[in-house]
């Protein structure tokens, strides 16, 4: 069902008009995990848009240098990195690098993740820590080794969480992410509370569907014309929004702000009414647990 006529759907402002000033960030340095494509690459672009130069950390150094060229086109310096967030060694290396390329990482965004659909008695181990350790090791290595430089050089700092909304409901045929999802919400609220004293903010932005090149929103039959009539806003977000919000929540104009986490997701997680359509087990939807192959 597509979106009524007369609906009013809220849209966003045109990527190249970000909602604070384009020297917000300058002269700092933010670390992006995940960076080189999807939504972390929204969250390095946001940055880069506030005047920021981007170290692009990636598993793969091809997709983080792909990302990368695209973030320098908005006029900051960039590097790009290959690192193994669940290794201690190679995370402390990376920020080594990253410090010896664009100068101290003055700011952390966690976007490191992996994700498939599987019902939970299918789930190996093997992918049950692919899944997890990536989400939770490496936001936590990744945000106490950010931490322990600068608490050691006396200075302030912002960290910002790639979570997800479905932490307090679940998702069909994803018990290794929203456990993963559940874990970085709370740690962002616990890590927090550790450094505030040391001025360092740590929030989260729990999102929604964000279709981008690599997501599977919306590859259902429908496609997400169909999505976008299951979301009360009645449209699915656009991925530099998601960028924004998460380079916003480190800006001197969240100041305040310290252990949240943010759902941003057009009120898809309020969606609970006593007319939906008919529940189907994840076992026997015809597409797969997430409803599309």
């Amino acid at each position: 069902m597509a979106v009524p006529a007369h609906h009013i759907v809220a849209t966003p402002p045109p990527f190249d008009v970000p909602p604070y000033p384009a020297g917000i960030f300058a002269g700092q340095v933010v670390l992006v995990t995940g960076g080189g494509s999807g939504m972390g690459l929204a969250m390095a672009r946001a940055f880069a848009q506030g005047g920021a130069d981007v170290a692009v950390m990636g598993r793969s150094l091809d997709r983080a240098r792909e990302g990368a060229a695209q973030i320098a086109a908005l006029g900051v310096r960039t590097h790009a990195m290959s690192c193994d967030v669940r290794l201690p060694e190679a995370v402390a290396a990376a920020f080594d690098e990253a410090e010896a390329a664009l100068g101290p990482v003055g700011l952390l965004a966690n976007n490191a993740g992996a994700n498939f659909p599987v019902l939970a008695e299918d789930i190996s181990p093997n992918a049950w820590s692919a899944v997890t350790r990536i989400a939770i090791d490496g936001t936590f290595l990744c945000s106490a080794e950010y931490a322990r430089r600068h608490i050691a050089a006396g200075e302030g700092g912002a960290i910002v969480n790639n979570s997800a909304q479905y932490i307090w409901t679940g998702f069909p045929g994803d018990a290794h992410s929203a456990a993963a999802k559940t874990a970085q919400a709370t740690m962002t609220r616990k890590m927090a509370a550790d450094w505030a004293p040391h001025g360092i903010r740590v929030n989260a932005v729990a999102a929604g569907f964000f279709p981008h090149a690599t997501s599977n929103a919306g590859q259902r039959e429908g496609g997400i014309e169909e999505l976008q009539a299951m979301i009360p806003a009645g449209r699915t977000g656009s991925i530099w929004e998601f960028g924004w919000l998460a380079a916003m929540t480190c800006t001197p104009l969240f100041g305040a702000m310290t252990g949240q986490v943010i759902v941003q997701d057009g009120g898809e997680s309020l969606r609970r009414s006593l007319i939906m359509p008919d529940y189907v087990p994840p076992r026997e939807r015809a597409d797969g647990p997430w409803g599309w192959k």
